[in-house]
């Protein structure tokens, strides 16, 4: 199954994308190869997998959510460029 060249202006088009000549050529080989393999893969039997089967296990890879104390009001301040009584100072930014 060879991809015909109008397929890959309607593909270029919704992806918002220019082609020229050579590029578009190059597309449909590119496409055509990845669709042979989509192919080769439904000639496999998945009628005993179940659809959300994964190859791998997944697991959430986190720290602990445990609560720590945060900056006092005189560390925050000291990293401001300004600040007026306990609060940073920026300037304005509407009008």
């Amino acid at each position: 199954m060879r991809i015909s060249p109008e397929e890959v202006d309607h593909i270029a088009t919704l992806a918002r994308l220019g082609l020229s000549t050579d590029e578009r050529e190059r597309f449909r080989d590119q496409l055509t190869t990845i669709l042979s393999y989509v192919d080769m893969l439904n000639e496999l039997d998945t009628s005993t997998v179940p659809p959300s089967a994964q190859v791998i296990r997944f697991e959430n890879v986190t720290r602990p959510d445990v609560a720590r104390p945060g900056l006092t009001v005189e560390q925050v301040l000291a990293n401001a460029p300004a600040h007026e009584d306990d609060f940073i100072r920026v300037p304005p930014v509407l009008e």
